[in-house]
C-alpha cells in the first residue's frame, strides 16, 4: 500500500513504508489536503479510516507515524463548508460519526501511533491528535478547539482531553475556544515533546527507535492494555494487567528477550 486516493475526494491519504533494522516496518501516514490546512471532508475521512484499518491487519507493522502534508498544519479541523451544508440532525450525526471513525481508527490500530504535529491542530484535528498514543510537536504548532465559535459543541474524542490535560484546561479550550502554542501544550501535557521544526523528524525517529527496540508482541499487548485501563475501575484494570502478563508467555518473546538481556550483562 503506497497511496490511497479517489477522484471525488478533495485531498488524499498517503501511506509509505520503511523497513526497520530491528525488524518489521513502520508506516508513515500523511493527510494531504495542504491547500485547506489538511482539513477533513467526508470522503477524506472515509479514506483515512480505511487506510488505518488496512494497516492494522499487517503482522509486521511496528508503529505508525501520522502527520499532515506541508509545514502549516497537522489537521486544521473538519471542513466547515461541508458542515455548513448539513441540513438536519441526521446528516449532522452522520458527519460527526465520520470524525469519530477517524479517531477510533487511530485508537484501534494495534501498534502505537505517533502524532508528528507540524502546525495548526484544530477541532477534529486535535481530536485525532488526542487519539494518538503520543504526540511530538514542532514549536511552531498551534492547538485549539474553536467549535463553539461556529455554533457547535466540541464532541467525540474531545472526551479524551480531560485525561490528558485535566478538566479545568479542557473547559478553557472548549468553552473559551482559546488557541495555545506548543510550549503551553507541552506544559499542559497535551503533547509529550516539543522541538524546533528542523528537529521534528529526528525527535520522531528517536521515539521510533525506542518502540522498535521493544518486543513487537509486548508493544501490541501494552497498547491494548492501556486501552482497557482507560475504561476500567482500578481493581479491574489491575486484574486485566495480570491476565496480559500471563498471556505474554504465549510465545517465546519474554524468555528470549530476557535471556538476551542477561547475556549482554554477562
Amino acid at each position: 500500500m503506497s497511496e490511497t486516493r479517489g477522484p471525488a475526494v478533495r485531498g488524499e491519504v498517503r501511506v509509505a513504508f520503511e523497513e526497520r533494522a530491528e525488524g518489521g516496518r513502520v508506516a508513515r501516514v500523511t493527510i494531504a489536503h495542504e491547500a485547506k490546512l489538511n482539513t477533513l471532508n467526508p470522503g477524506l475521512m472515509q479514506r483515512f479510516a480505511a487506510a488505518m484499518a488496512e494497516l492494522g491487519t499487517l503482522e509486521d507493522l511496528r508503529a505508525v507515524v501520522l502527520t499532515g502534508a506541508g509545514v502549516r498544519a497537522f489537521i486544521g479541523g473538519a471542513d466547515i463548508g461541508a458542515m455548513a451544508a448539513i441540513a438536519d440532525g441526521a446528516a449532522a450525526e452522520a458527519f460527526i460519526r465520520l470524525v469519530h471513525g477517524c479517531c477510533a481508527a487511530v485508537r484501534d490500530c494495534p501498534v502505537p501511533v505517533v502524532g508528528r504535529i507540524n502546525g495548526w491542530t484544530l477541532g477534529a484535528g486535535l481530536e485525532v491528535a488526542a487519539a494518538c498514543d503520543m504526540r511530538i510537536a514542532a514549536d511552531t504548532a498551534k492547538f485549539g478547539m474553536p467549535e463553539v465559535r461556529v455554533g457547535i459543541p466540541s464532541v467525540v474524542e474531545a472526551a479524551l482531553l480531560p485525561g490528558l490535560i485535566g478538566w479545568g484546561r479542557t473547559r478553557r479550550l472548549l468553552l473559551l475556544a482559546e488557541t495555545i502554542d506548543a510550549a503551553e501544550a507541552e506544559r499542559w501535557g497535551l503533547v509529550e515533546r516539543v522541538v524546533p521544526p528542523a528537529a521534528l523528524d529526528a525527535a520522531v525517529e528517536e521515539a521510533l527507535a525506542h518502540l522498535c527496540a521493544a518486543g513487537p508482541r509486548a508493544i501490541r499487548n501494552q497498547k491494548a492494555l492501556i486501552r482497557q485501563w482507560e475504561d476500567l475501575p482500578t481493581g479491574q484494570a489491575i486484574e486485566a494487567g495480570i491476565a496480559a502478563f500471563a498471556r505474554a508467555w504465549a510465545t517465546d518473546e519474554p524468555s528470549r528477550m530476557m535471556r538476551g538481556f542477561l547475556d549482554r550483562r554477562r
